[in-house]
């Protein structure tokens, strides 16, 4: 059978990566975790000691790198490094090379080859434009500014982090307002996306109308 790919984008705190784990586990396919792909590449340049600055060394570096998934898991050239690349150095090391053009173009070629490969869930902010612009069923996932911003706040609150709404709100336009005009791919909605706004909707409900839709797109 020939692989499907489902493209999940949407803004910030819409819950785009909780829903497309746990459709990528109904249907039995892998969920691509761009931002561990990211991370992944940190990781490296960490552990080769390679600079930002240095492009030849870099782009040696990424020409030699694989990334793939199985299971939740994430493999870098075949390693599993999955409890490697959460630490607060990988994490602004992923920030920083993912501002490089080079960096992203090799990331969005690895995203594409993955999808010739096999079936695959991947949710970000241009997947259905640019990385996937074929996607077998494309979904734009959204919500209100101040819902999504009530629920980065409610958890940030569980995670005993010290909170303010309204700034919380306030970031969340500004990402949002970033998001949508930046010149390399920005944030938009695929003409041919399925719109799912989450605002009065439990994560349950919009699984359940997800999985409503690829049901029904299946031939």
């Amino acid at each position: 059978m020939k692989p499907m790919r489902i493209a999940i984008d949407g803004p910030s705190g819409a819950g785009k990566s909780t829903i497309a784990k746990e459709v990528a586990k109904i249907l039995e396919f892998d969920y691509i975790d761009t931002g561990a792909m990211y991370r992944a590449v940190g990781y490296k340049m960490i552990q080769r000691h390679v600079m930002l600055e240095d492009a030849i060394t870099l782009n040696q570096l990424l020409d030699e790198t694989t990334i793939d998934f199985h299971k939740g898991r994430t493999l870098l050239d075949g390693e599993d490094v999955s409890d490697y690349i959460r630490t607060p150095a990988v994490s602004q090391m992923a920030s920083d090379c993912s501002a490089l053009p080079v960096v992203r173009e090799k990331l969005v070629e690895l995203q594409r080859e993955l999808g010739k490969q096999k079936s695959v869930v991947m949710d970000g902010r241009d997947i259905g434009t640019n990385v996937f612009p074929d996607a077998e069923i494309k979904f734009f996932v959204t919500a209100s500014a101040e819902e999504r911003a009530k629920r980065r706040y409610l958890e940030l609150l569980d995670k005993g982090e010290t909170a303010e709404y309204q700034t919380v709100l306030s970031d969340m336009k500004m990402r949002d307002y970033n998001d949508s005009t930046r010149s390399l791919h920005p944030l938009k909605q695929a003409e041919d996306s399925i719109l799912v706004d989450t605002t009065y909707m439990t994560i349950e409900e919009v699984i359940a109308k997800i999985m409503e839709e690829i049901e029904r797109c299946q031939p």
